[in-house]
């Protein structure tokens, strides 16, 4: 557990592992005024910024930006599930990897990425 004090007394506590609850509880500390992001940074030994993105976040996005928000990490937005399902049809019909990305829109790169990583099948070669 990570307990903050204020005064010697503790005023919030979380695991030490939940990044989310850090993430709030240090920009609740600036935005209440209690530090600023200087001192806050120094105490921690993080950045200065990073505070300052915090307690903007809390300021413009309210509290349930930090807890209730959609991980957005490791989706691609480029090919989404239908459009890997497409790609497979038209690389199994034996259409190169290049027009396969011009018919879909999307960059060479983003298929040959995903033809490496495994997620479509290239079962023939030239």
């Amino acid at each position: 557990m990570v307990y903050y004090l204020h005064n010697g007394s503790p005023i919030y506590c979380h695991s030490s592992h939940d990044l989310n609850s850090y993430r709030y509880i240090t920009a609740n500390l600036v935005v209440t005024n209690l530090c600023t992001p200087s001192e806050l940074a120094k105490a921690l030994g993080v950045s200065n910024r990073n505070m300052q993105r915090y307690a903007k976040t809390l300021r413009e996005k309210g509290t349930d930006w930090f807890f209730n928000r959609e991980e957005k990490r490791g989706d691609a937005h480029k090919l989404t599930s239908d459009m890997l399902k497409e790609a497979q049809k038209l690389i199994d019909g034996f259409y190169s990897v290049v027009d396969v990305a011009r018919l879909l829109g999307v960059t060479e790169g983003a298929l040959r990425y995903h033809i490496k990583k495994g997620n479509i099948k290239k079962k023939w070669k030239l």
